[in-house]
C-alpha cells in the first residue's frame, strides 16, 4: 500500500516536531519534508509534489493562505489542510476560496488531524464538527452582503440623498423643501427606492441605511 505522503508547514519546530511523531505511528502516512514559512511550502510542494500539506494559516513572509492560493493557481497535486487554533468563521471561508481542502483546529489536532488527513487525500474535504455550521452561516452572510451592496450600487446618487433623509426620519415635505424638488417627486423616489432595495417600512430604511454607514448608531 502506498502511503500518504504529507509535508508540514508551520514557523514553530517544536508544533512540526510533535506532528511529525503523531504521524509517525500512521502506517499509512509518511512525512516526507517540512517548512518554516509560505515562501519554503511553495517550493517544497512544487519539488516533492506530496500528497497532503498541512498548513498553519500565520507564517512569516509568505502566509499560509497566500502559500495556499499560489499552489492552486499553478495546479500541483498537493491537497492543502489548513492546521489553525482560530475557530471563527471569519477565518473559515478564506479558507475555501483560497483552494483548500480541509481545516482543523490545532487544539483538535491530537483527535482529528490523522481522519483529515486520509480525508483530503481521497480528494474529499475535512472539517471539523460544527464548521460546517459556520461555513454555511459565512457564506449565506457574505451573499446577503453582496446582494445589497449590489442593490445599493443600483440607487442614483438622488435616489441615496432620498434614501438618507427618509431613514433620519424627515417628512416628505421637508425633503421636498432641501432638494428643491415637490413633494410627489419625493414620493416617486421613496417608491423607487422601496422596490429597488425591496424594502416595505420605515424602520427597514432604517437598518438598511445603518448597515450601510449612512447613519450614525443613535438615529431612529
Amino acid at each position: 500500500m502506498s502511503k500518504i505522503r504529507v509535508v508540514l508547514a508551520d514557523d514553530h519546530a517544536v508544533l512540526r516536531a510533535g506532528l511529525q511523531a503523531l504521524l509517525s505511528f500512521e502506517e499509512d502516512m509518511e512525512v516526507v519534508g517540512q517548512a518554516g514559512d509560505g515562501q519554503e511550502t511553495i517550493e517544497l510542494a512544487r519539488a516533492l509534489r506530496p500528497d497532503v500539506i498541512v498548513m498553519d494559516i500565520a507564517m512569516p513572509g509568505v502566509s499560509g493562505l497566500e502559500a495556499t492560493r499560489r499552489i492552486r493557481k499553478e495546479g500541483l497535486p498537493c491537497r492543502v489542510l489548513i492546521l489553525t487554533m482560530h475557530a471563527e468563521a471569519r477565518y473559515l471561508l478564506p479558507v475555501v476560496e483560497a483552494g483548500g481542502s480541509g481545516y482543523v483546529l490545532k487544539s483538535g489536532a491530537d483527535r482529528e488531524l490523522i481522519e483529515a488527513i486520509r480525508t483530503v487525500s481521497r480528494g474529499e474535504v475535512f472539517l471539523y464538527p460544527a464548521a460546517a455550521k459556520m461555513l454555511l452561516e459565512g457564506y449565506l452572510e457574505s451573499v446577503r452582503q453582496g446582494q445589497e451592496r449590489d442593490s445599493y450600487d443600483g440607487l442614483t446618487e438622488r435616489e441615496r440623498e432620498v434614501l438618507k433623509f427618509i431613514a433620519e426620519g424627515f417628512s416628505g415635505t421637508e425633503i421636498a423643501e432641501r432638494l428643491m424638488i415637490s413633494p410627489k417627486t419625493v414620493d416617486t423616489y421613496r417608491e423607487r427606492i422601496m422596490s429597488k432595495l425591496n424594502l416595505h417600512h420605515r424602520h427597514e430604511l432604517v437598518k438598511y441605511a445603518l448597515r450601510k454607514g449612512l447613519l450614525s448608531a443613535d438615529v431612529g
